[in-house]
């Protein structure tokens, strides 16, 4: 499985092979990168059930994956970055060796190379990897061929609004970064390699994975607790922050609000379509 790796889906896992030794440093056991990831993980705790079986793209490091695993399930995680997967094979060895999570690299765009295996029960994307897929709508009609009809997907992307980065870089009188994710899409550089991202609105979501996912869920991550780029605002603010996170526990669903965060969690079913 690991000679899986098509050309034109490259670009985005050369840029994240660049950062994945410092990606658990800068994100993952960072504050926000914590407020933000517990969040998804309140969804994920009450839509899947132990003993299922997971599939998960854009696995990066496995953080996601050990916890799914050690609720009960039985994940298959896949990335594109061959680097992420070897930092998350190391994190196995380390922290979790009895973890019943298997990692493999493969581009999103080719989980039809997976048509052969059984069908999974959910599937799961944390954190934007989903932003960074050109043809959302070729990616559900592939994912729906492994997800069985009923089965959960908790998707979490990138969000087009979000309050706090306009706020942010509007005060310190940045009008293009503050309004870079609203135009839909833009080139962002991880250690000077660029990666297209797209941003898309939960009507485009939900549009792209019609008729195979039925969206049942809209919440925002990231409402109050500002975005990963403020973890030195976030440093000095501990309290401050704290109080976001229970900001962000209660208004994170309401109308309006749900789509304004950093990201967007959508839970979406398996359809019989």
């Amino acid at each position: 499985m690991n000679s899986v790796a098509i050309a034109p889906f490259r670009a985005p896992a050369r840029a994240f092979d660049t950062v994945a030794e410092d990606y658990d440093r800068i994100f993952t056991n960072s504050a926000i990168g914590r407020a933000q990831r517990d969040a998804v993980w309140e969804v994920a705790r009450t839509v899947f059930s132990p003993g299922s079986r997971i599939l998960e793209l854009n696995c990066g490091t496995g953080e996601d994956a050990f916890f799914l695993s050690g609720l009960g399930m039985n994940v298959c995680a896949y990335d594109a970055s061959e680097n992420m997967i070897a930092v998350a094979r190391s994190r196995q060895v380390r922290e979790a060796p009895r973890s019943s999570v298997d990692f493999h690299v493969l581009p999103t765009e080719n989980l039809a190379t997976l048509r052969r295996l059984p069908q999974f029960d959910g599937a799961f994307s944390n954190f934007g990897g989903l932003n960074c897929v050109t043809n959302l709508a070729e990616v559900g009609r592939q994912l729906a061929s492994l997800v069985k009809p009923g089965g959960a997907v908790v998707l979490t992307l990138c969000s087009r609004v979000c309050l706090w980065e306009i706020a942010w870089f509007l005060s310190h009188g940045n009008a293009r970064r503050a309004f870079r994710r609203v135009r839909g899409r833009t080139t962002a550089t991880l250690n000077d390699v660029p990666v297209d991202v797209q941003y898309r609105t939960v009507r485009e979501i939900r549009a792209a994975l019609h008729p195979w996912f039925g969206l049942r869920r809209v919440k925002s991550i990231g409402l109050a607790v500002p975005p990963s780029y403020l973890e030195h605002w976030a440093h000095r603010h501990r309290e401050l922050l704290a109080v976001m996170r229970s900001i962000d526990s209660i208004a994170s669903e309401w109308p309006i609000l749900r789509v304004l965060g950093d990201h967007l969690l959508l839970v979406l079913e398996r359809t019989e379509a």
